[in-house]
């Protein structure tokens, strides 16, 4: 765990993030390798398959991190207020409620998946397997729902190594597993959902056993697990909006989704390649702002507000260089990153394009996603999620749907560095008013610090007085 609340800013940020963007480049291997291994073996058609169902997959991340950001943003400010007890209690409160979540999206999922991919005006020839693909992510629902919340306490605490070592063992078992369902037993884009699900279960049951084992004082009785209203309603708050926020930005993925499809399977397939590679490159500035709300969560909660200033600054300086980096790389191998997925030249002219235009305008992402870090970590998610509204539904979908009309699939590319460019201009001037500063949750004095260290190493004793009789 990971104390943010002294030290140099610059190097808790990078400690925190360096090791959970590893872990989310793993993650993210999950989809690369089911679409590398079905690219290259089965063909462009079932690469379609498994991009058509992305929009879908893509919805129900968004809702996991909407659903546990409120979770993680108040564990980060209970244990920065010192308060162990109230962070044992959310962590109970989160176990009841995202199991409920998972297993209505389940049947959900199975009840409306057909509809879905209709409505996305998917191709005929790839319905089938992408219904059976989605089948399959859908009946994995409660392990992959189970893993981000653990993720998310363990980010809460300051803990983002032990998410890593979790995905680099489900990340090898999903490689491995892939080779074995699709080339040897020929299970198609079933074998390789089929992979996903079974890494996701490792993950998740490997980060409850060592949640369970890292502090005494977060140990829950799985059999005995206490629901609390107030922490439930502060959740929803912090994280109901957030999840809001991210649905409409999966929504709005099908949307485009949908306008792509309207070009044909080559046009799908690219997208589903060149949205691989975006994917990874976008990963940076989720982490950072990740880390961002971690850091400004604990902080707040200590009551150090200087320290969220001098974040935000560093924050800022360390997304305009990652994104330059980024931006240079996905333009100039756009190609070569291109050829991991599919040797196909109209897919690998489109993906391309694709690259070329998003790829050079990740600047603009970056810095909103560090401004949008900091307001969900001092609890204010209600502004983020009316800047989304405004930039995807009112700009980059109608621009994606104007623009597609007239300048062809381009105009759905050039949709996103538009809405980006206006996203960032928004949210830093709401930062910068400092309306964001009256939505903290958690204010305690430096009293109730004191008293509260005092009141859990009381605790720790009672407890080790007990294993003792035990």
């Amino acid at each position: 765990m990971l104390d943010m609340t002294k030290g140099s800013i610059s190097r808790l940020l990078l400690l925190f993030t360096i090791p959970m963007f590893i872990g989310s480049v793993f993650q993210q291997l999950y989809n690369v390798v089911d679409r590398m291994i079905v690219g290259q073996v089965i063909g462009e058609k079932a690469l379609a398959a498994v991009g058509a169902s992305f929009s879908v997959v893509f919805l129900l991340i968004a809702l996991a991190m909407g659903a546990t950001m409120g979770v993680s943003v108040l564990v980060s400010q209970y244990y920065g207020a010192k308060n162990y007890k109230k962070v044992r209690l959310c962590v109970e409160t989160s176990y009841l409620f995202m199991t409920v979540i998972s297993l209505g999206l389940m049947l959900l999922g199975f009840l409306c998946n057909d509809f879905i991919l209709r409505l996305l005006d998917t191709p005929a020839e790839i319905l089938a397997d992408a219904e059976i693909y989605l089948n399959t992510i859908f009946a994995g629902m409660f392990l992959f729902f189970g893993y981000n919340l653990v993720s998310a306490i363990l980010r809460g605490l300051g803990d983002s190594s032990t998410p890593l070592y979790l995905l680099i063992i489900s990340t090898l078992i999903n490689i491995v597993l892939d080779l074995v369902f699709v080339l040897c037993f020929h299970w198609g884009v079933f074998g390789a959902a089929f992979a996903t699900i079974i890494s996701q279960g490792v993950s998740f049951l490997g980060g409850l056993y060592y949640l369970q084992r890292i502090n005494r004082l977060f140990r829950v009785n799985y059999w005995r697990l206490r629901f609390d209203r107030e922490i439930f309603t502060r959740s929803m708050q912090i994280g109901l909006p957030s999840g809001v926020q991210q649905m409409l930005v999966a929504a709005g993925m099908m949307v485009l989704h949908r306008l792509v499809n309207g070009f044909g399977t080559n046009a799908l397939a690219a997208f589903t390649a060149a949205g691989s590679i975006d994917a990874f490159a976008m990963m940076p500035a989720m982490n950072l702002s990740m880390a961002m709300s971690t850091f400004v969560g604990q902080n707040i909660g200590a009551g150090k507000q200087d320290r969220v200033q001098g974040a935000v600054k560093v924050g800022l300086l360390l997304a305009a260089a990652i994104a330059t980096t980024v931006s240079l790389v996905v333009v100039f191998f756009s190609k070569w990153l291109l050829l991991i997925f599919t040797s196909e030249p109209a897919v690998l002219a489109i993906g391309r394009d694709y690259l070329h235009i998003v790829g050079s305008f990740y600047l603009p992402f970056m810095l909103m996603f560090i401004y949008t870090g900091v307001l969900r970590g001092a609890g204010d998610t209600f502004i983020p999620t009316l800047l989304t509204v405004l930039s995807l539904w009112i700009i980059r979908v109608p621009a994606a749907a104007l623009l597609s009309v007239h300048i062809g699939l381009n105009g759905v590319w050039w949709s996103m560095p538009i809405s980006w460019g206006l996203g960032v201009i928004f949210s830093a001037a709401y930062f910068y008013s400092g309306g964001w500063q009256k939505k903290v949750l958690v204010k305690p004095s430096k009293e109730n610090i004191a008293k509260a260290e005092i009141l859990n190493e009381l605790e720790v004793l009672d407890l080790e007085k007990k294993e003792v009789r035990l």
